[in-house]
C-alpha cells in the first residue's frame, strides 16, 4: 500500500521512510507539483489534518493513504513558543538555522541558559473512508547553544530527558527510539495496518 507524505521537508521524509520500512513511502512532490498549503489551525493536530486533506484532494487517487505531520518545539520559559510556529519562527523564508538561532536568542533574552521544553508531533492519516490523528511527545531541555550537527531543525539545542547530549550529537538509532515523531508513527502504523 502506498503511503504519500504531505511534506517536502527532506528531514521528515527521511525519518518517516526509515520508520515505515514495510511500506512504499513517497513524498507527494514526486507525484504532483508542490503547492502552498495554508496551515491556519490552532493546534498541531489541526494543521496536520489540513495538510493531509489538501494533498489527498490534490492527488485525486482514492487508493492512497496520505500522512501528514505537524510538529514543533515548545519552550516553557517562552510560554510554549514557538509551538505550532516552529517551522516559521524566524519568518516565512527562514531556514532551520535561522529558526534555531532565533529560539536560542529568545531564551537568552528571558535571562536563562536553558529551559524545560518538549517536542510534539501530530500525525494525520487521510483515506477515502476516514481520517485519523495521533500524537507523540519528547521531553527534555532546550539550551542556549547549538551542539552537534546531526538531525535537523532544533535538534542541536535539545537534550532529551535522561541524556546528556543533544539530538544533534546522539546516534540516529537512539533518536529513533526517543523521537516524538517515531512515537506518533508507531501509533499511526497500528491504524494503517487496519486499513
Amino acid at each position: 500500500m502506498k503511503l504519500v507524505l504531505a511534506t517536502g521537508n527532506k528531514g521528515k521524509v527521511r525519518e518517516i521512510k526509515a520508520l515505515c520500512e514495510d511500506h512504499e513511502v513517497v513524498p507527494y512532490s514526486e507525484l504532483i507539483d508542490e503547492f502552498e498549503i495554508i496551515e491556519d489551525g490552532d493546534t498541531f493536530k489541526e494543521n496536520a489534518l489540513i495538510k493531509a486533506r489538501a494533498v489527498f484532494k490534490a492527488l485525486n487517487d482514492e487508493d492512497v493513504i496520505v500522512i501528514a505531520d505537524d510538529s514543533g518545539i515548545s519552550v516553557d520559559v517562552l510560554d510554549g513558543a514557538p509551538g505550532i510556529y516552529s517551522a516559521r519562527y524566524a519568518g516565512a523564508d527562514a531556514n532551520d538555522k535561522d529558526n534555531l538561532y532565533k529560539l536560542i536568542e529568545a531564551i537568552k533574552e528571558k535571562g536563562f541558559d536553558s529551559s524545560p521544553a518538549h517536542y510534539t508531533a501530530a500525525i494525520a492519516i487521510v483515506t477515502k473512508d476516514a481520517e485519523y490523528s495521533v500524537h507523540g511527545w519528547m521531553y527534555g531541555t532546550a539550551l542556549t547553544k547549538a551542539i552537534g550537527d546531526g538531525g535537523f531543525g532544533y535538534d542541536p539545542m535539545f537534550i532529551p530527558l535522561g541524556f546528556d547530549k543533544t539530538l544533534g550529537e546522539l546516534d540516529d538509532e537512539i533518536k529513533k527510539k526517543l523521537s516524538h515523531r517515531s512515537k506518533a508513527l508507531a501509533l499511526a502504523k497500528k491504524i494503517i495496518k487496519t486499513l
